[in-house]
């Protein structure tokens, strides 16, 4: 079998890496890659984005599947392209990538479904956010309608923030054309969770659950990030929590995308805030979280890629996806001053030593080889993650190996975990 994984990130090495353990003996290609993945697959010089790239690479080399990461090239079509062509892909087409490319159809398909969500209003200049913020109350959440890397949602508690947001979204257009329009929302409450689910453009089957740290700093400050850390499952999310998602939430978008003549399939991602009124989804993502696939995926106990393939062909069932039990957790290391300007190309030690421990991976992320030596290459550098039937213990397993890992300006949350772990306490 000939796979090829598309992207560079974190989410991408854990693919590779959960398709190697599948199948050891498959013919593994990644386009970009980094170094983590360039030790399983054989990269390939051509950028996620490149669409006309992956098509001519996959009409020459006839891969048997290819599974595409990034949110980008699902945005841009290139599922369609390669479908077109008679090449078998992993994703959402086109038009069902919309759910996250533009959070303003997101937001109109949850409402025609009757799909619980924030109140929303959609604004274009300074003037109109104003206005809505003031109807709406602070504290207020902004969204940049478009993609942002996950940087694009400003959770604004007092009116200074307001300003910055307002700032750097609607005057100073930070995030370009994908803030053109950008939304109010009303700021919900409670726990936020991911629910992740394979799609077969009619039925949906859940993952386990997982819960993400978005900001950076510990205690949950600082501004966003496309994600610090993760673990699964989730204790806030019940197998009747998870019910009711899919009942309420996942099957009428799935169907209301249908009514409007788009089939489904790959994975979609609900980001869920548990209320005391019940689950309401705070956004829609068209692919595998990052860094939530780190610690879903090593908790798998089926083959990825017959359930991937199942999706395609329509013909998902519940049965062919099981669970190990316990727990995994991800801990992000970061290059200094991420989010925003960080240096590049530093050495990494001590990868191999964090290894020694059979319950711990490391899957890189914003990393490169250069003269045979991993360096720095992006602003979210490891996903160093640890598995086992305590939580307690696999998250201390996951910060010894982190102690093992060296490069200059490193930086993680310490606090991964912390709200799984305190409700282990009460």
């Amino acid at each position: 079998m000939k796979i090829l994984v598309i992207g560079n990130g974190g989410r991408e090495h854990a693919i590779v890496w959960k398709v190697r353990k599948d199948d050891p003996a498959v013919e593994l290609f990644c386009a970009p890659g980094n170094a983590g993945t360039a030790a399983l697959a054989t990269n390939l010089s051509i950028k996620a984005d490149d669409i006309e790239g992956i098509v001519a690479w996959a009409l020459e080399n006839k891969p048997d599947l290819v599974i595409v990461g990034p949110e980008v090239p699902l945005c841009l079509g290139l599922v369609d392209a390669l479908s077109e062509k008679g090449i078998r892909a992993f994703g959402p087409c086109k038009a069902a990538a919309q759910m996250e490319g533009s959070k303003k159809f997101a937001k109109d398909v949850m409402i025609a479904a009757g799909v619980p969500t924030a109140r929303c209003a959609v604004v274009h200049s300074p003037d109109e956010a104003r206005a809505k913020i003031k109807e709406f109350g602070i504290p207020v959440v902004l969204k940049a309608d478009g993609l942002a890397a996950g940087k694009g949602v400003s959770v604004c508690m007092n009116q200074a923030e307001v300003e910055e947001a307002i700032d750097t979204m609607l005057i100073t257009k930070s995030f370009g054309d994908s803030a053109s329009e950008v939304l109010i929302e009303e700021f919900m409450t409670g726990e936020e969770a991911s629910i992740l689910a394979f799609v077969d453009g009619e039925h949906i089957v859940p993952l386990a659950s997982a819960q993400d740290h978005k900001r950076l700093l510990n205690n949950d400050k600082g501004p966003n990030t496309g994600g610090m850390g993760s673990y699964s499952p989730a204790p806030c999310v019940t197998e009747d929590m998870l019910a009711v998602v899919q009942n309420r939430i996942l099957e009428p978008v799935v169907a209301e995308l249908r009514k409007r003549g788009i089939v489904y399939k790959g994975i979609l991602y609900a980001g869920i805030m548990l209320t005391p009124t019940g689950p309401r989804v705070v956004e829609f993502n068209c692919r595998f979280g990052d860094p939530e696939t780190q610690s879903i995926l090593p908790r798998m106990d089926f083959n990825m890629v017959e359930a991937m393939n199942a999706c395609i062909d329509g013909t998902l069932s519940k049965e062919m996806i099981k669970w190990k039990p316990g727990n995994c957790v991800c801990v992000v290391m970061v290059a200094g001053g991420y989010p925003g300007k960080y240096d590049k190309d530093n050495p990494i030690e001590g990868i191999a030593a964090a290894e020694q421990d059979e319950d711990v991976d490391v899957f890189h992320a914003g990393t490169a080889l250069k003269n045979g030596t991993v360096v720095t290459a992006g602003g979210r550098v490891l996903g160093v993650t640890a598995h086992g039937p305590d939580l307690r213990e696999t998250v201390a397993k996951a910060y010894r190996a982190i102690l093992k890992i060296k490069y200059d300006g490193a930086e993680y949350r310490t606090d991964i975990a912390h709200r799984a772990l305190k409700l282990e306490k009460e």
